[in-house]
């Protein structure tokens, strides 16, 4: 991987061969994935998933991978994020799935719940202390249904928010991947409670038609 990595431009479109095969459904997403720039430099800079160079552009933008950080990543699965807080810098990386992850050198993996007993104590032992920063790009199955999945995406978020809170240092920051729909200016008024800079960003590797933005809050202050 490089120390910078970069996307590249857009190529000439690459046509899908044999694509009586596939369903319309299959065609459309086999289609996207061969002519999206970012599915293409995962692949050629060694990123599990394009969703690496979303945690790249923010923290271009909002320099939240200190070096020598302790990084907790929420949903990690396949494991591009650690990769990236790796990459930059981070220390210590913890990521938590209920999948199992290949490993990613200079990164420890639990396959479970974060929200299990004991795991603030688990993750702070395996940290060295406590986090730095804490991701979350975990993000429900959806069912097509914009409002539910609106519901479930800040339930996700608003549990990761409360676990957040329990083991990020003081100054800490959070990062959570949410749907636009409404009910996430509370969640943005209650993170303006307990952090001293919140943002919501859209990076440019996130697709134009995805309804998904992240809130990154930095700060973190106390009770």
């Amino acid at each position: 991987m490089t120390e910078n990595p970069s996307v590249p431009p857009r190529r000439e479109a690459v046509r899908l061969k044999h694509a009586r095969k596939h369903s319309t459904s299959s065609q459309a997403w086999l289609n996207r994935q061969l002519n999206d720039p970012y599915v293409q430099a995962a692949k050629a800079q060694g990123y599990r998933s394009r969703a690496a160079f979303k945690l790249v552009e923010l923290d271009d933008k909002y320099k939240l991978i200190a070096k020598g950080a302790r990084v907790v990543d929420l949903g990690a699965a396949p494991g591009g994020w650690s990769q990236v807080a790796i990459q930059r810098g981070a220390s210590r990386v913890v990521g938590i799935d209920l999948l199992p992850i290949i490993p990613v050198e200079g990164a420890q993996f639990i396959e479970g719940d974060f929200m299990a007993d004991g795991m603030e104590e688990r993750l702070t032992e395996m940290l060295g202390g406590r986090a730095d920063l804490v991701l979350s790009d975990m993000a429900p199955n959806t069912t097509g249904h914009v409002a539910t999945d609106h519901i479930r995406i800040m339930a996700l978020a608003d549990t990761a928010l409360a676990f957040a809170t329990q083991i990020l240092e003081p100054g800490g920051s959070f990062v959570a991947k949410l749907f636009q729909g409404g009910a996430e200016r509370d969640m943005l008024n209650t993170l303006k409670l307990r952090f001293k800079t919140v943002r919501h960003a859209k990076p440019p590797a996130s697709r134009k038609d995805s309804k998904e933005m992240y809130v990154v809050a930095m700060g973190f202050r106390p009770e």
